[in-house]
């Protein structure tokens, strides 16, 4: 039987097997590691700070997390945030069943199509330099 998201630990689980799984897919792999050449030391323990803000309310992590996305909104489409949610849907439901895995899908879900509006509002409007 699969526990809920209690603690931190769950956390580093959660987040640990999917960015496992993010590393193994032909689709994402290559936006992380050869777009956005994503530094995994220092990615991983903003990602437990995000996810334990988010699950746990520890108000541990600072920053704007869609900044860093923007930068490659020319390369980052719906089907790879489809894929993204599948891929952490997935690793919830492999590790965790409760209300706090519910949530996670359902916050993970939020971010994703709030980016993606966002990316998709950025490909449409070009900033234009002023001449």
């Amino acid at each position: 039987m699969r526990k809920d998201i209690e603690n931190t630990e769950d956390i580093k689980v959660l987040v640990d097997s999917f960015y496992a799984k993010v590393n193994e897919d032909e689709l994402l792999a290559p936006i992380f590691n050869k777009v956005a050449k994503v530094n995994w030391e220092t990615h991983l323990p903003r990602m437990y700070a995000f996810w334990n803000s988010l699950l746990l309310d520890s108000n541990e992590y600072r920053g704007q997390p869609f900044d860093k996305h923007a930068e490659h909104s020319a390369h980052i489409h719906a089907l790879h945030f489809d894929r993204w949610i599948r891929l952490f849907s997935a690793t919830i439901d492999e590790h965790f069943d409760g209300p706090k895995a519910k949530l996670a899908k359902t916050r993970a879900e939020s971010i994703g199509a709030i980016f993606q509006y966002k990316m998709d509002f950025i490909r449409m409007n070009p900033i234009v330099p002023e001449e």
